[in-house]
C-alpha cells in the first residue's frame, strides 16, 4: 500500500446556489497559480460548466467527485493523485452545503476536508452571523474553516458582517459587490469559460479582490489516503473512438475519457460544427452540450450528417447523449422558435423549452450493466421508437428518463459516468 499524502486542502460551499461558489473558488485558484503553486480543483456532483472556468482558473484538468456517481473509493483515488502534485486542493460544493443525498457536507466530511462557506452578504447584516452559526453547527463534527462573505457593499459592511459573528466561527474576509467579477449564465448553467470574451480579466479582477480583502492565507493540510482500487481489464485494447467535442459538444467527463484510454482505447476529437468526415474509427461518442446554440452550422453540415448515417450503416457503436442525441434527431428547434434539420439517424424530432424538463441523479440497468449519471435539460422530444430501457431516478418522485436502441446506436438523455461501470462503459463501445 501507497504511503498517505499531505496537501493543504479546502472545500468551498455555500447555503445554496447563486452565493458566487464558483466565483470564489476560481479566485482562490487564481490567487494562488498566481503565486506559482500548482491548485488542482474539483467539483462536486455532476456539472459540465463550473468546470471550465475552473480550469481556466487553475491551469489543471478538473474532474467532479460525487459519492453517489462514482463512490467513495473514486472520489478517494481521485484526490490522492491529485495530492502527489499539487500545493493546493480546492473543492466547490454544489448547490447548499446540506443539499442533496449525499451532499456536499457528506462528502467533506467523508475526507476531513475543512468547510469555507461562501455567503452572499448583499442584503443582509447581523443576519450573517446567523446564517454562519447554523452552517457551522447545523451537522456535528463538520469540519469547518471559516465564513468569506460575498457581494460586501462597503468597508463598514466588512465591519458589520464581521462583528457578527458567533464566537469560534472565523471571518475570512469578502469580495466587493462588483459585476466585474460575477460570471455570466444561461439556461444550463454558466457560459462556457471560451465563449467569455474577458475571462482572463475577470479571473485576475477576482483574485486580486481576495488580495485586497486579505483573505486568510493556505488552509489546514488535509491527509489524503490511498486506495486499493483493482486494475482495470484492456477491454477495448486496440478500439478506436471518435469523440465530439467542440463548443456545440462539449459536455464530456475528464474522468469518461480516462476511463476509456486507461481501457486500451485510442481517442481521436473531431467537430460536427467544423469537420465534414468523421475519423476513422470503430465507435463514436457523441456527448451533450448546446446544439441548439449552433442550429445552422449543424444543418449546413451535409458530408457529417452523411458519415453518420455510413457509420451508424456499418453496424459500429454510437452512444449519443443528451445533446448528441439531439443532433441525431429529425430536426431540432430552439426556444425562440427557430427549426433546423438535423442529422436524421433517429426518427423524431426535437424542440427546446424554456422551462426545466428534468434535472437529477439516475441509473440505469442495461444488458451491459448498470450504469450511474444525470439528467439535465430543457428540451422535449417526439420520436415514434420505443424505449429499450427506462432509467431509475435516485430521487423518490424523480422523473425517469427514456434509453433507445436502434442497431448499435445506444441514446438517450442520460449523461453516463463510465467509472461508475467501467465494464459496462466498455461494452457500449466495444465493436
Amino acid at each position: 500500500m501507497s504511503a498517505s499524502r499531505h496537501c493543504p486542502a479546502l472545500f468551498v460551499s455555500a447555503p445554496a446556489s447563486g452565493q458566487g461558489k464558483t466565483t470564489v473558488v476560481a479566485a482562490l485558484a487564481r490567487r494562488y497559480r498566481d503565486r506559482g503553486l500548482c491548485v488542482r480543483v474539483f467539483k462536486t456532483g455532476p456539472d459540465f460548466l463550473d468546470p471550465m472556468i475552473l480550469e481556466r482558473a487553475s491551469g489543471n484538468p478538473v474532474y467532479q467527485l460525487d459519492l453517489w456517481m462514482g463512490g467513495a473509493v473514486h472520489c478517494r483515488q481521485l484526490l490522492y493523485d491529485a495530492a502527489g502534485d499539487a500545493d493546493l486542493i480546492l473543492i466547490e460544493g454544489v448547490m447548499g452545503l446540506f443539499d442533496g443525498n449525499p451532499s456536499s457536507a457528506d462528502l467533506a466530511r467523508e475526507f476531513g476536508i475543512p468547510i469555507l462557506a461562501v455567503i452572499d452578504s448583499g442584503a443582509m447584516a447581523q443576519t450573517f452571523g446567523a446564517v454562519a452559526h447554523g452552517l457551522a453547527t447545523y451537522r456535528a463534527g463538520l469540519p469547518f474553516a471559516g465564513v468569506l462573505a460575498n457581494r460586501v457593499g462597503s468597508a463598514t459592511h466588512a465591519d458589520m458582517l464581521a462583528e457578527s459573528m458567533p464566537a469560534g466561527l472565523r471571518f475570512l474576509g469578502g469580495l466587493p459587490r462588483d459585476a466585474g467579477l460575477a460570471l455570466p449564465g444561461r439556461h444550463l448553467g454558466l457560459v462556457q469559460a471560451e465563449e467569455i470574451a474577458d475571462i482572463e480579466t475577470r479571473l485576475e479582477r477576482a483574485a486580486a479582490a481576495l488580495e485586497q480583502a486579505a483573505v486568510a492565507d493556505l488552509p489546514q493540510i488535509v491527509v489524503f489516503e490511498p486506495e486499493a482500487a483493482p486494475a482495470l481489464p484492456k477491454s477495448l485494447d486496440g478500439c478506436r473512438i471518435a469523440v465530439a467535442r467542440d463548443p456545440a459538444f462539449s459536455f464530456i467527463y475528464r474522468a469518461n475519457l480516462d476511463l476509456l484510454r486507461a481501457m486500451g482505447a485510442e481517442l481521436d476529437f473531431f467537430s460536427p460544427l467544423a469537420d465534414a468526415v468523421l475519423p476513422d474509427a470503430d465507435s463514436l461518442y457523441l456527448p451533450g452540450g448546446y446544439p441548439e446554440l449552433h442550429l445552422e452550422s449543424l444543418a449546413a453540415n451535409v458530408g457529417m450528417k452523411a458519415a453518420l448515417h455510413a457509420h451508424h450503416a456499418q453496424g459500429k457503436p454510437i452512444v449519443a447523449e443528451c445533446g448528441g442525441m439531439l443532433y441525431l434527431m429529425e430536426s431540432l428547434t430552439d426556444a425562440q422558435g427557430r427549426h433546423a434539420s438535423m442529422a436524421g439517424v433517429l426518427p423524431g424530432h426535437a424542440v427546446m423549452q424554456t422551462r426545466l424538463a428534468n434535472l437529477g441523479l439516475q441509473s440505469v440497468s442495461l444488458p451491459e450493466g448498470t450504469l450511474h449519471g444525470h439528467s439535465f435539460h430543457h428540451s422535449r422530444m417526439e420520436t415514434a421508437l420505443t424505449p429499450f430501457a427506462m432509467t431509475e431516478d435516485k430521487r423518490q418522485r424523480g422523473r425517469s428518463e427514456a434509453v433507445y436502441r436502434v442497431g448499435r446506436l445506444h441514446a438517450s438523455y442520460l449523461h453516463l459516468y463510465f467509472p461508475s461501470n467501467p465494464e459496462a462503459a466498455a461494452r457500449l463501445f466495444a465493436p
